[in-house]
């Protein structure tokens, strides 16, 4: 019976977990703005160095973003259509598991019914950071916001897997470019 519930509190835990690992994205545009134009870009300086987040992670989006414009038949160039800026949020989450659920007893329910002297009545915690990407791209001939995307999900601090993770950020963000408009 221990080892029905201990799966089916990793079971849980797994479809949690699961469900935290994907990005939430939106975006915003000019509906005056023309995007089948733009051709080249570059990155707008002043507002990258505006993001609080590391150089390192900084450079990982920056050569994210290039690959997915790039992949998308856009140029760099010194003289560009579009400036492309971000910008970063995180706040850190913290989440309190209970699990009332565990063998009946004085005031159960029954065998797998809720009791408060039950099975595993320890409270797990968890701690995860929320980290938001913003992706701004900006006509460059008047300095004019055209389009935002942002992308929302969980961070990781493992090395190994925070570039994939900022890839599949900045890849989920830019499948919203250009805009579907309605004419």
């Amino acid at each position: 019976m221990k080892k029905v519930l201990n799966t089916l509190s990793l079971s849980f835990l797994l479809i949690a977990l699961a469900s935290c690992s994907s990005v939430r994205v939106s975006a915003d545009y000019d509906k005056n703005a023309d995007f089948n134009s733009p051709k080249t870009f570059a990155f707008f300086k002043t507002g990258i160095d505006k993001a609080e987040i590391n150089d390192i992670d900084k450079r990982r989006i920056l050569r994210a973003i290039e690959a997915e414009l790039v992949s998308k038949g856009f140029a760099k160039s010194e003289n560009p259509d579009i400036l492309v800026s971000i910008f970063t949020k995180s706040s850190q989450r913290v989440d309190v598991y209970s699990n009332p659920w565990g063998f009946g007893g004085f005031g159960g329910f029954g065998f797998y019914g809720f009791s408060p002297w039950g099975f595993n009545q320890q409270p797990a915690v968890s701690t995860s950071v929320e980290g938001v990407l913003f992706v701004d791209l900006v006509n460059s001939a008047n300095k004019e916001l055209i389009w935002q995307g942002k992308g929302t999900g969980f961070l990781t601090q493992n090395v190994e897997k925070k570039e994939e993770r900022i890839k599949e950020f900045v890849s989920k963000i830019l499948e919203q470019y250009p805009p579907q408009q309605r004419t």
